[in-house]
């Protein structure tokens, strides 16, 4: 095969950030998928349906020309209430994003005991609205214990919300696969850097910071687990980028910024890594039609067409290094 055409792909993680960071990332998205799910963790966070409509309103202008829909969200604070969630499904903001407090970037505002009475008194308004609760799951633990240590939680809101379609975000550990199995309405996103990193990429050589992310990238295990299920098509599995931008200073300094820039080079290389594994049957299920079913949405008709040719990574884009930096893709777009 020297030519592939992905229809309507959909980004269900996406960092887009604002301001001069908006306008030089944004359209990397916007010209290759349908639409994404876009983080609130901007600093201050995205708590209102207000501060989600302007939000939405500059990234629209930041992609404009493009038909790209972004998925706006809510970051869960106690502050929320029926009226404001009421409003936010009428406007079309239907994801709640739930940040334990100092777990990932811009997290400060985060809950810090989750299973309290007032946001468990929210989130049962989002059940009863249909709305979908989007999790970062760590604790604050040991950091390759995070994920783990965050898994009763899952538990809990799954069996006490029953309605409520939870996603695990950015899953990374392969001991969380069952759990997204047991429970009907639970579901996961993974990430490209999941899927074809492991932590030697980041520490067992010389230390490279801009594979540095949260949750931190785990054991080649774990990646080939992860690998796996994205191959199969599993349906209670979606794609989420997560891709992160920081520029090149802030992921250089003794405090390193957490994230990974991946949106330029998303498709040719989930194109790549399927074809590797004779798997391409199954990419459309992973970047569009199971996130069109746990989401329940249907995506803007968009046709991005992929050919065999080999395609050189820039090492920088705007200040911001990118995944692969340096590499070749086996494909590009056409």
């Amino acid at each position: 095969m020297d030519k592939i055409t992905l229809v309507s792909p959909l980004d269900m993680h996406l960092h887009l950030r604002d301001g001069e960071m908006l306008q030089n990332v944004a359209h990397f998205s916007a010209k290759n998928f349908s639409a994404a799910v876009v983080m609130p963790n901007l600093n201050p966070p995205i708590c209102s349906v207000k501060e989600a409509l302007a939000y939405k309103q500059r990234i629209l202008e930041a992609t404009k020309g493009s038909d790209f829909v972004p998925l706006m969200t809510l970051y869960l604070t106690e502050s929320l209430n029926k009226e404001e969630l009421s409003e936010a499904k009428k406007q079309g903001v239907f994801i709640l994003k739930l940040y334990p407090k100092g777990a990932t970037t811009n997290s400060e505002s985060g809950v810090s005991e989750i299973l309290n009475p007032k946001i468990l008194e929210i989130l049962a308004i989002a059940q009863d609205l249909e709305m979908i609760l989007s999790i970062h799951g760590e604790s604050n633990g040991f950091v390759l214990e995070r994920e783990r240590e965050f898994c009763p939680v899952f538990e809990t809101l799954a069996k006490t919300f029953p309605k409520l379609r939870i996603i695990f975000e950015h899953l990374s550990d392969s001991r969380s696969l069952d759990l997204i199995e047991k429970y009907d309405n639970l579901f996961a996103t993974l990430t490209l850097h999941h899927l074809t990193l492991s932590l030697d990429d980041v520490a067992g050589g010389a230390l490279n910071p801009h594979l540095f992310c949260k949750p931190i990238l785990k054991t080649k295990k774990d990646q080939k687990a992860l690998l796996e299920i994205a191959l199969s098509g599993h349906q209670k599995f979606s794609f989420g980028s997560d891709s992160a931008p920081h520029l090149q200073s802030a992921k250089e300094t003794s405090r390193g910024a957490a994230g990974i820039f991946s949106a330029p080079i998303l498709l040719p290389s989930l194109v790549e890594l399927f074809e590797k594994h004779n798997a391409l049957e199954n990419l459309s299920k992973f970047i569009s039609q199971n996130a069109q079913k746990i989401y329940k949405i249907t995506p803007l008709l968009k046709e991005i067409t992929l050919t065999k040719k080999p395609f050189k990574i820039p090492p920088i884009y705007s200040g911001v290094v990118p995944m692969r930096a340096g590499e070749i893709i086996s494909w590009s777009f056409e």
